[in-house]
């Protein structure tokens, strides 16, 4: 895949750019190695010090920085702003509290007295050089999430962004330079996916996380297993949705249609399975896709709009395959399932409902990235856990119910890394982020997600 700028809402190839030679990766990882030595000395101030002033920098630039992701990946203005936004927000978080998520940890002394020691604690202590592979849905917030935390932990950071977003990959290799962190502690690497493996097994090189398939985490996963070395992966998903009887169905609804074309449906965690219980499954169907059917499809950059392109032609045509797999097999499209006549040119797809799908259906099982909602009527509780927990997935899921018995239900048996009530999933700062199954392992955010690239050390102090 070439490394370049290709509109999404024209199709125009807009920017080329050369990968990275040999010379140039080396020069890069040496910097790296050479600015860990000095990084992880820092105190947490100066580090704090220098988050927060990428931040500023982040927040008078929004409107330039929302541009560039819309012009990359076909998000909206909208939504690209307040990317911007919630990455300047999570930089201020973990400079304002990473100081005391690495705190050292002290056991209970009568279990420091039974270890035969007169004094014992754990200090986290930083890896070193970590190689982050990321994708274009959320091009500066995927990026900060793990930046942030890496930075304050001391660790220093080489990103391998996605090839379709590299003014954006470049941009951010530039800001926290702008900021004044030293030369090295974070840079890009505008390279293809073929020059991972060596990166990521060159000695110098501690750890690496990744955000994106399943196939490219298998693949990274597989190089750092071989090499011995620490990975976190956030993989795809496929969440469910559950309305029970006790929903508000209109704010159920509402949300719903957010939760499932928020990105132009290009979310992990975005909502693709709606499982409705039987009993309101009709009136739910009915609000949802009138909701679906409303949306204002069409130029990003244009305020009005709801739903932008996707990414890719290859996208857009992964996506009609999934809805003609169902279609052919008996699944009935409740509205959308094709592109817009209005739109000849870019890679736009209407909002789509599909219903009546079996498992022999491919979407069944396989993630649908766009704006394409899958509906399942439920006959009950189990029936609704048996549906959600159906799938290779597990990053997250969403339950409208005000039953306190279902909720403890729900909480115990769905398989998936958050379970959030009554509203949609949404990542922040102070809470893990990250899966099970498939969604792969490992934590983002919170203090899970800053220990995560950290060596727990066991300082012991003998009589």
């Amino acid at each position: 895949m070439p490394i370049a700028t290709v509109n999404p809402a024209t199709g125009e190839t807009v920017r080329t750019f050369d990968a990275l030679g040999r010379d140039g990766i080396e020069q890069r990882i040496a910097a790296a190695h050479a600015a860990f030595r000095q990084w992880r000395l820092t105190g947490f101030d100066e580090r704090a010090r220098l988050l927060r002033a990428a931040a500023d920098l982040l927040d008078k630039e929004q409107d330039d920085i929302a541009r560039t992701m819309t012009l990359e990946m076909g998000k909206t203005l909208t939504a690209a702003r307040a990317e911007a936004a919630k990455c300047a927000k999570a930089m201020r978080w973990y400079a304002g509290h990473a100081e005391a998520l690495l705190a050292d940890e002290h056991p209970a002394p009568a279990d420091v007295e039974d270890s035969g020691a007169v004094r014992a604690y754990v200090r986290y202590r930083p890896l070193g050089v970590v190689l982050a592979v990321m994708p274009w849905n959320f091009p500066l917030w995927q990026v900060v999430r793990f930046a942030a935390p890496a930075l304050m932990a001391g660790n220093v950071g080489l990103l391998k962004h996605a090839s379709n977003v590299p003014q954006t990959a470049l941009y951010l290799g530039e800001l926290f330079h702008r900021a004044g962190f030293p030369e090295g502690c974070f840079q890009t690497l505008l390279i293809g996916s073929g020059a991972i493996e060596d990166v990521l097994r060159d000695p110098r090189v501690a750890a690496a996380t990744l955000t994106g398939s399943e196939g490219a985490g298998r693949a990274v996963a597989s190089v750092a297993g071989d090499e011995v070395k620490k990975t976190v992966l956030e993989l795809g998903g496929s969440d469910p949705f559950i309305v029970m009887p006790s929903a508000d169905l209109d704010r159920a609804a509402e949300v719903a249609v957010t939760a499932r074309v928020q990105n132009n449906g290009q979310s992990c965690i975005a909502a693709k399975r709606f499982i409705v219980h039987t009993d309101v499954h009709d009136a739910f169907a009915e609000r949802f896709t009138r909701a679906m059917s409303a949306l204002r499809v069409g130029d990003p950059t244009s305020l009005s709009t709801d739903v932008g392109p996707v990414s890719s032609e290859q996208g857009r045509a992964d996506l009609e395959e999934l809805v003609q797999d169902a279609l052919a097999k008996g699944a009935e499209a409740l509205c959308g399932a094709r592109r817009p006549e209005a739109l000849p040119d870019g890679w736009y797809y209407e909002p789509t409902v599909l219903a009546g799908i079996t498992k022999d259906m491919r979407i069944h099982h396989e993630e649908a990235f766009g704006p394409v909602a899958t509906l399942y009527r439920a006959a009950d509780l189990d029936a609704a856990v048996g549906i959600a927990n159906d799938t290779p997935f597990g990053l997250s899921s969403n339950v409208w119910t005000a039953d306190e018995d279902e909720r403890r239900r729900f909480v115990r048996d769905l398989e998936a890394g958050g379970v959030y009530f009554d509203g949609m999933t949404a990542s922040h700062p102070a809470l893990p982020f990250g899966g099970v199954k498939r969604s792969g392992y490992g934590r983002e955010l919170s203090g899970h997600g800053i220990r995560e690239f950290c060596n727990a050390t066991t300082v012991w102090y003998g009589g």
